[in-house]
């Protein structure tokens, strides 16, 4: 894969439509959506910069980050007409520390077992799934973006009070160009614990 520039190739997606994923599995909750500031690549501070402005899987670039395998927590999950759609986080292995909060539309349809079956489970994240049976794929983001979250992502990941947060909305493709997800990923403060900041350790 090539690695993209600093700005996604094709048009750039609206606020509305980036946020399409959480909507979804939002539903009729009452919860409002967070507010995003959609950025330049470019314009993403380092780390988050080197950790989703790029054409990767987030599983990958997550564990060659923090040194550990990641593992899934799914929050929310529905299946209609084929699409599952969930509300996770990933964690790392060894301390449970949430390191990204990830809203996601599966075309399920487009798995055959046993992929769909270790899917549906909700173990493993789904990059880990394709990357490990070795499932061809293409990674594309489409926008990167600025977010304070609301108070289910914060919660999600381990956070007091509202704090600058970065992510990206990206689609993973077969081959042939049908899409078999579309995900909002947000990262939480890299750097550890910031005291009153906002960052609580998982307890």
């Amino acid at each position: 894969m090539t690695p993209p520039e600093n700005s996604p190739t094709g048009p750039v997606p609206g606020e509305s439509e980036l946020l399409q994923p959480l909507r979804e599995i939002y539903g009729g909750e009452g919860f409002s959506l967070p507010r995003l500031e959609i950025l330049d690549g470019a314009d993403i501070p380092e780390p988050y910069r080197g950790l989703l402005v790029h054409d990767r899987d987030m599983t990958r670039t997550l564990e060659a980050h923090h040194g550990d395998s990641i593992r899934l927590r799914t929050a929310a999950s529905s299946l209609k007409e084929g699409v599952y759609r969930r509300r996770v986080v990933l964690e790392l292995e060894r301390s449970g520390r949430p390191v990204e909060f990830g809203a996601t539309r599966v075309h399920l349809e487009r798995f055959p077992e046993p992929w769909r079956g270790l899917i549906l489970a909700g173990e493993r994240p789904l990059g880990g799934i394709l990357n490990a049976w070795g499932i061809a794929y293409r990674s594309r983001p489409s926008a990167f973006f600025r977010t304070e979250g609301d108070e289910r992502i914060r919660a999600a990941l381990g956070l007091r009070v509202p704090v600058p947060l970065y992510g990206r909305r990206n689609t993973l493709s077969a081959p042939d160009g049908h899409p078999l997800a579309d995900i909002l990923e947000i990262l939480p403060p890299t750097a550890g614990p910031v005291s009153e900041d906002g960052w609580a350790r998982p307890g």
